[in-house]
């Protein structure tokens, strides 16, 4: 059996891949198969950690472009993060991966509060820890979540899992038939050029961090275990390319 390359890694899904090709909400089968690739993961003995957004339910900015306070807006996404993690956690028990969901916003009777050290701990015993409600704060996103929550953590890799993508290309391959993927990137290259991989708060933070990044498309089976176990896929992203 090859060798991980990974000994603990912060899974990054976007809320649009739980939804699949339906667009919204949640697709009982993607999300059953992201459980899959996640136990195949665990299997290996790799402490995972998760972060989800989610834009398949709500997004704060589409909020505050109606006229609704930005704050409750970005609010209400924490939530739908919750309900996304919440489903993540059920699918993952489903199979036979004991897990636990923590949330930056205090709701106890749905979920732990997030406590470093307690998420440490369930890693070392391999439990899947999915990390809620953002950071708890009102204009950070999810992509500065991950790349937050991979520092405090001492995460190797952060695993950006796209549906739409299988990697980080010059512009929109399905606007731009002329499109190049990258193989790999500096942190500074991504905010110089403007490039949509994460935004520029989470950019920084990996690159302060020193914590590399890599862009995969998790709508083929089998390639979060891939990445895992340092098959070349998708667009790395460090430090310095």
């Amino acid at each position: 059996m090859s060798i991980p390359k990974y000994k603990r890694v912060v899974l990054k899904l976007s809320g649009e891949a739980l939804a699949g090709d339906q667009g919204f909400g949640i697709n009982p089968s993607v999300i059953k198969s992201i459980a899959e690739q996640v136990k195949e993961v665990a299997e290996l003995g790799i402490e995972v950690a998760v972060v989800v957004g989610g834009g398949n339910i709500w997004r704060g900015k589409i909020g505050s472009e109606m006229g609704m306070d930005r704050a409750s807006a970005d609010y209400m996404g924490m939530l739908a993060t919750v309900m996304n993690s919440l489903a993540l956690q059920d699918s993952l028990e489903n199979i036979g991966i004991d897990s636990r969901v923590q949330t930056s916003i205090d709701m106890r009777q749905v979920a732990e509060p997030y406590i470093r050290r307690r998420a440490m701990r369930h890693l070392e015993k391999k439990r899947v820890v999915i990390f809620a409600a953002g950071t708890g704060n009102p204009y950070f996103s999810t992509d500065t979540t991950a790349a937050l929550r991979a520092a405090e953590i001492d995460a190797e890799v952060i695993l950006m899992a796209k549906n739409n993508v299988d990697g980080v290309y010059t512009a929109d391959p399905k606007l731009d038939e002329n499109a190049v993927k990258y193989d790999e990137l500096s942190y500074l290259d991504v905010i110089k050029e403007g490039l949509q991989v994460m935004d520029s708060t989470a950019s920084s933070l990996c690159m302060d961090n020193d914590i590399p990044l890599i862009v995969f498309s998790v709508m083929e089976k089998g390639n979060i275990k891939r990445v895992v176990l340092g098959e070349t896929i998708g667009t790395i992203v460090r430090g310095k390319a």
